[in-house]
C-alpha cells in the first residue's frame, strides 16, 4: 500500500507540475498575445494617423485646385464678356453711324425737295400773280 500511495503521490506532484507548467504556458502566451495586440494597436494608430495626414494634403490640394479652376473659368468669363462687350460697341456705333448717315442723306434729300418745291411755288405763284396783274 505504501508503494501505491508513493505511486499515487508522486502521480499527483506530476500532474500538479504539469499543471503548473500548464498555467505558466498560458500566462505567457497571454503575455506574448497582449504585447502583440499593444504593437499592432500602435501600428494600426499610426498608419492612420498618417493615412488621415495624406486625407487632408489631398483634400486640401484638391480644394486649391478647385479654387484656381474657378478662378481661371471667371477669368475667361470675364475676358469673353469684355470682347463681346466691345464687339457690341462697335457694332452699335456703326449702326449708329450708319443710321446718322442715312438720316443725314434723307434730310439733305428733303431738303432739296422742298427747296424745288418752293422754287417751284413761287414760280407758281409768280405766274398767278403777273396773270392777276395783267387782266
Amino acid at each position: 500500500m505504501k508503494s501505491l500511495l508513493l505511486t499515487a503521490a508522486a502521480l499527483l506532484l506530476g500532474a500538479a507540475t504539469y499543471a503548473q507548467d500548464a498555467v505558466q504556458d498560458t500566462k505567457k502566451a497571454a503575455d506574448k498575445t497582449a504585447d502583440a495586440t499593444k504593437t499592432a494597436a500602435k501600428d494600426t494608430a499610426k498608419a492612420t494617423d498618417k493615412a488621415a495626414d495624406k486625407t487632408a494634403d489631398a483634400t486640401k490640394t484638391g480644394a486649391k485646385d478647385a479654387a484656381k479652376g474657378t478662378k481661371k473659368a471667371a477669368d475667361a468669363t470675364a475676358n469673353a464678356t469684355k470682347t463681346a462687350a466691345k464687339d457690341t460697341a462697335k457694332g452699335t456705333e456703326k449702326a449708329a453711324d450708319a443710321t446718322a448717315k442715312g438720316t443725314k442723306s434723307v434730310a439733305k434729300k428733303t431738303a432739296e425737295g422742298t427747296e424745288k418745291a418752293a422754287k417751284k411755288t413761287g414760280e407758281e405763284v409768280k405766274k398767278g400773280a403777273e396773270a392777276v396783274v395783267n387782266h
